[in-house]
């Protein structure tokens, strides 16, 4: 099967299903850090990346914490995503591929932050935008107020290419950021700072899982 006519047949897919970005990963470079048993991984060499954009307007209300609109709002796109994951993954499998959606947000160590796998290292291989100073995926026209779920699948596929670009002079989540985590350098992000601040908002019952969205708000990428 054409790899082509299988990209765009999945983009086709992704675009009626109400999602915003799409790309395609090959995953070959970092499948040693997934969380997966080594039997399975080993079935895929190329994923799927899907996004959705965060609302506007619900973002708009957060000032330096997260809001309860937020966090419904942040677990509805979760779920929103899932979805779509699960719907492409059955798709690709009624063709005869093989097709394994992950979770768009689901820890499995909380201690360590640990997922099944990283959809912010798939999203910017698959070229939807590049690593910000805020840790978080920056995309060119949405910044980082996105969500992103992953297909790990071995269906023949286009690849796309990650982006040369960066924050360049933008420094505005620095300035936003509560506690100071955010570095000119991205390598420098300081995630025990920021972890802490994401307890201490969910110990004031805020919200009742560790998000922010402070960073996110402010992030509007290449614009």
């Amino acid at each position: 099967m054409d790899k082509n006519k299988n990209y765009l047949l999945l983009k086709k897919l992704a675009q009626n299903l109400g999602i915003d970005l799409f790309g395609v990963a090959d995953v070959t470079s970092i499948k040693e850090g997934f969380a997966l048993p080594e039997k399975l991984s080993a079935k895929f060499n190329q994923a799927v990346s899907l996004g959705v954009r965060l609302s506007k307007g619900i973002l708009e209300e957060i000032e330096a914490a997260p809001t309860k609109l937020y966090f419904h709002h942040y677990r509805s796109v979760n779920a929103f995503l899932d979805q779509a994951a699960l719907k492409m993954a059955n798709f690709i499998e009624k063709k005869g591929y093989l097709a394994l959606p992950i979770p768009a947000s689901q820890i499995i160590d909380w201690q360590t932050q640990k997922a099944h796998l990283s959809h912010k290292k798939i999203g910017y291989l698959a070229g939807l935008g590049w690593l910000g100073r805020n840790n978080l995926l920056v995309n060119q026209y949405l910044g980082s107020q996105f969500r992103l779920v992953s297909i790990l699948t071995d269906m023949p596929l286009v690849v796309d290419k990650s982006t040369k670009q960066n924050c360049g002079k933008c420094k505005l989540c620095i300035e936003i950021c509560p506690v100071g985590a955010i570095k000119e350098n991205p390598e420098d992000f300081e995630h025990i700072k920021c972890f802490e601040k994401l307890k201490e908002f969910q110990k004031q019952r805020l919200v009742d899982q560790f998000i922010c969205g402070v960073c996110v708000k402010i992030c509007k990428g290449g614009k």
